[in-house]
């Protein structure tokens, strides 16, 4: 993943806890994600169509910003509008570029040869709830990320609203959404959904980019591990529902021969 370093793993440790939200199978490829968006955002731009991403605020909000910036750097598309609709990934994303000694070696040679910011003059940030309205008013194409990252709440919300009946719309999913959130029943294919008790028609196409996921897939998350198993650690896989919790289990057991704890919340763990 662009930005940040990869990890650097631990190799002593009593207990360890270890998160499963993708226990139970691996993302597609991150180039392979970054051609599809390309290729998405590329035929939206040129129908004219508005493209929603729902964003958390700290990661994946500048994640897809340095890549939009590279596509118009690299001319795989023309600049188009794009809207941070979020006072805190605007705040985050502060806090990134006061940092950039933590940014790896591609993310630092990218910005060595020119500011982001000269890439990305259609970008406007929305501080205020004024700029966020404004944008259902703008025309395609444009971009428009907004939290909260699984449309359970925030400003995404009057955005899909406005926007989730309308066959040009363009839903960007790039993080993981929660069993029960209103971004997994997108996911999932819905026709029609609930927001603020209306019922709105889902017409609009949904794409689903788990390459952009902060969490690590199964076999990264066996990778991380494997420097800490001859240590043989207490396991505790959290982080994750119950079938891709119990499935990472499984493997930590067959190839570690570790049992692990899959704690029930409020379970008290003694070390």
């Amino acid at each position: 993943m662009p930005i940040l370093r990869d990890f650097d793993p631990f190799h002593e440790a009593d207990m360890v806890f270890v998160e499963s939200t993708y226990g139970d199978r691996d993302h597609r490829p991150f180039n392979e994600t970054v051609d599809e968006f390309v290729s998405i955002v590329k035929n939206t731009v040129e129908r004219g169509g508005k493209m929603l991403a729902p964003t958390f605020a700290v990661g994946r909000a500048q994640l897809l910003t340095g890549l939009l910036g590279w596509m118009f750097r690299n001319r795989k598309v023309r600049p188009f509008p794009i809207f941070l609709d979020s006072p805190m990934a605007i705040q985050a994303t502060n806090i990134y570029v006061k940092h950039r000694e933590l940014f790896d070696d591609g993310m630092v040679k990218f910005l060595r040869e020119k500011p982001l910011r000269d890439d990305l003059k259609t970008m406007k940030l929305c501080a205020t709830a004024e700029d966020s309205m404004k944008i259902n008013d703008q025309p395609g194409p444009c971009l428009a990320m907004a939290g909260a990252g699984m449309c359970n709440a925030g400003r995404i919300l009057h955005h899909l609203k406005a926007n989730l009946w309308k066959p040009e719309t363009h839903v960007l999913i790039v993080g993981y959404q929660g069993e029960g959130s209103l971004g997994r029943r997108l996911v999932n294919g819905e026709k029609t959904v609930s927001i603020h008790g209306q019922k709105i028609a889902v017409k609009a196409q949904v794409h689903t980019l788990g390459g952009f996921s902060a969490h690590a897939g199964q076999t990264d998350l066996l990778t991380w591990f494997s420097a800490l198993a001859p240590a043989k650690p207490r396991v505790v896989v959290v982080h994750g529902e119950d079938r891709q919790r119990e499935a990472l289990a499984k493997k930590i057991q067959e190839r570690f021969k570790l049992p692990s704890a899959l704690p029930e919340m409020g379970e008290t763990i003694e070390l």
